[in-house]
């Protein structure tokens, strides 16, 4: 049996890092066996990506040299760890995919949406999430807790109105795909996030049936 492939967005100090252990616990608790990984990034070649992506060294990267690395990265995260994950049975944790590529670099940079829907089919074929949990949160609460963790990184230190962009392409990508996304208010005590999560994995959870 395919795993299920589930990926979990959001801008700026969203509390990604710190939900994606309560959903594999969740999923765990249900008896599936769990690959937690993240984009860019997931294996040696594509963090080396990432490391380019996040430096600010690199400020001034234009957007095509950024969109075409984030799905460089991509392909390598594809073959190498997602798609043979999913094949052996395991689901699929992703911190951000290609819906974070449509916030930062379409909603973000401007990309024309039909640029990367064309990377997008040439990257990942038919492959699309089963379920995408999106953390929202007002642009400003969450770069008040990126700055609370340190230092920004390239794309922590754009402007406000950046983030804006970005938050309102996540939620355009929302309301145009509303049997996969699952628009969770970040901006509630971490109980309430995590109960709104909760209700969304046991959702998923119950559409496949015993199967694991």
């Amino acid at each position: 049996m395919r795993g299920k492939f589930i990926t979990l967005e959001g801008g700026e100090g969203a509390g990604k890092s710190s939900n994606l252990a309560f959903i594999r616990a969740r999923l765990e608790a249900a008896g599936r066996k769990v690959l937690v990984t993240r984009e860019p990034g997931g294996t040696p070649l594509a963090e080396a990506i990432r490391t380019l992506l996040l430096s600010p060294e690199h400020q001034g990267m234009s957007a095509d040299c950024e969109l075409l690395l984030m799905f460089a990265a991509r392909a390598e995260h594809l073959v190498r760890v997602i798609i043979p994950a999913l094949d052996a049975g395991q689901w699929v944790l992703c911190d951000r995919f290609t819906d974070a590529t449509y916030a930062y670099q379409g909603g973000g940079r401007g990309v024309a949406v039909e640029r990367i829907a064309q990377l997008e089919a040439w990257v990942q074929g038919p492959l699309r999430p089963d379920l995408t949990l999106l953390l929202d949160l007002p642009v400003e609460a969450g770069l008040q807790r990126a700055d609370a963790r340190g230092e920004r990184d390239r794309f922590e230190q754009e402007e406000e109105a950046f983030f804006e962009r970005v938050r309102a392409g996540y939620l355009d990508r929302a309301r145009a795909d509303p049997s996969r996304f699952r628009v969770i208010d970040a901006a509630a005590p971490l109980a309430a996030v995590q109960a709104q999560l909760g209700q969304a994995i046991d959702g998923l959870l119950e559409g496949t049936g015993n199967d694991k």
